[in-house]
């Protein structure tokens, strides 16, 4: 039954990667409109993030910010579902617009190791490509999917351009490790929730949100060897493709007090998701754990 559906979603994907992008972007849309309109415990947790992180909107402004969310989360899918199909050009020729490349290009030339950080905003599988083709073979650290096939295709393909994949594993947290010590670069998709010893609570919005540690332990104390900037790729809003947005980090990041630095981390990519909430995977179970004293939301 695994096999089946693996080559059910690999079907999908590869049928989806052969349609004109304008009918990409408009089945996204669709599939997102669904999604709203039928009932599924995606759109309530959906739902229930938006109304914590935003609570000074009225219950209209969030469901109205909740169908586009979901649109755009369907966007997300039929495009990465090109980004994984795709030669890799063809996805990068999306890119329209990018500010900040010079970050980037200074934190190259400063002989450190890089670390990239982005989060579940806008499109994370162009920036994927964008990272890799500016850097020499970085790390990058994802967790897997649970089908094999899906895995196996997304592994390959999110490697095109000879940078490896960690995946969220032991082994996948050490390579990404090793990389920055020798002075690599990396990129790490930060706003996922760690298990609750590996993480800090710290501010995201109008909410605490349990954050991994993990960068914080690689950077903390040590800005003279590890650069790190964040980088978005940020949907148009004519649906012609992509801007990049690439930010040093702030020099609290380098604290080496973890919940300080962890702190400086949200706080930079709350900064994003607030300009552009609706492009933001709120369907994620961000906030599945709370601090003591607070009910579960989900």
């Amino acid at each position: 039954m695994e096999t089946l559906k693996g080559w059910l979603a690999v079907g999908t994907l590869r049928a989806i990667a052969l349609l004109p992008w304008p009918v990409v972007q408009k089945l996204g849309r669709l599939l997102g409109w669904l999604m709203y309109r039928l009932p599924n415990r995606s759109t309530q947790v959906a739902r229930i993030n938006l109304q914590h992180c935003f609570p000074t909107h009225s219950p209209t402004e969030r469901e109205q910010l909740l169908q586009e969310n979901l649109k755009n989360t369907g966007q997300s899918f039929t495009e990465s579902a090109c980004a994984w199909i795709w030669p890799v050009q063809k996805t990068l020729d999306l890119v329209r617009e990018v500010e900040g490349f010079e970050v980037l290009e200074q934190a190259r030339a400063s002989g450190k190791a890089v670390i990239g950080i982005t989060s579940h905003l806008g499109n994370w599988e162009v920036l994927n490509h964008y990272y890799s083709r500016h850097n020499n073979c970085p790390v990058m650290f994802y967790r897997p999917p649970k089908l094999k096939a899906l895995d196996a295709l997304l592994a390959r393909q999110r490697s095109q351009l000879g940078n490896r994949v960690a995946p969220s594993t032991q082994e996948g947290i050490l390579s990404v490790i090793r990389e920055v010590r020798k002075g690599g670069a990396v990129g790490i998709p930060a706003d996922p929730e760690p298990a609750l010893k590996s993480g800090v609570f710290v501010p995201f919005l109008a909410v605490q949100a349990l954050t991994s540690k993990f960068i914080a332990g690689m950077v903390g104390g040590k800005q003279e060897r590890v650069a790190a900037v964040f980088l978005h790729a940020i949907r148009l809003a004519d649906g012609s493709g992509f801007k990049i947005i690439i930010e040093a980090a702030p020099d609290d990041i380098y604290s080496k007090d973890v919940t300080v630095s962890t702190a400086a981390l949200s706080r930079t990519l709350a900064r994003y998701v607030e300009r552009w909430p609706e492009q933001y995977m709120w369907t994620m179970k961000r906030f599945r754990r709370r601090p003591d004293g607070e009910a579960r939301w989900y």
